[in-house]
């Protein structure tokens, strides 16, 4: 493959993340994810909508780097794929994980290889967010939230990939401009590209030992 080529497998994925990113549906909490979103592999950290967004974008910054000429069209991906990511549904697990898991007595035999031996049954999984414990409370913003910082973390990655693509002297950066998330009634947060980045920044400068 030469600079301003595909190969056929890139491109096939690439028609398919196209069609993928372009059906409709809807990612608020009234709405549903399209089935075709995986929130099934990957269990118990990575079976989330989300991480099939998120994941479904690395190629397209080195997609975009061989054919340069079709930025216009994984910009138009990217940014439906950052629109579903401002939706209720890219962060279900910290909205609705209150609390330590009630289930911990029941976690199937494949979850003690992420639990020590001496806590099973008492201890939260991998991937349980536990929105509310102890010294953090409930934070409805998952953005602002002491404990969802992956989530901050996968996001600016989305963010990033799309920055790094439309980088043209006449190209707009439309998500440095003031978005809403989560658009749940009260539960609504508006923010910026570079205002996430530097929140999570701050984060790590006030934990050096490492956050939450």
């Amino acid at each position: 493959m030469t600079t301003g080529e595909l190969s056929q497998r890139s491109l096939g994925w690439l028609r398919y993340l196209h069609r993928k990113a372009h059906t409709p549906d809807d990612w608020s909490r009234r709405g549903q994810p399209h089935p075709h979103w995986d929130n099934r592999s990957d269990p118990p950290m990575a079976s989330w909508h989300r991480f099939d967004l998120v994941d479904s974008a690395y190629a397209m910054g080195l997609m975009a780097h061989r054919t340069p000429a079709w930025t216009e069209q994984y910009v138009a991906i990217l940014d439906q794929l950052i629109e579903r990511h401002t939706g209720w549904w890219s962060a279900a697990d910290w909205l609705t994980q209150f609390g330590h898991d009630p289930d911990q007595a029941s976690y199937p035999d494949l979850y003690r290889l992420f639990i020590p031996p001496e806590l099973w049954g008492e201890y939260d999984a991998p991937g349980w967010t536990a929105n509310g414990i102890e010294p953090y409370g409930v934070q409805m913003d998952p953005v602002a939230a002491d404990g969802m910082l992956f989530y901050q973390g996968f996001f600016l990655v989305l963010l990033g990939i799309r920055s790094m693509v439309a980088n043209g002297p006449n190209d707009k950066d439309r998500w440095n401009e003031p978005f809403e998330m989560i658009r749940d009634g009260e539960h609504t947060f508006t923010w910026t590209h570079s205002q996430i980045a530097d929140h999570l920044r701050r984060q790590w400068l006030a934990a050096p030992i490492g956050c939450h």
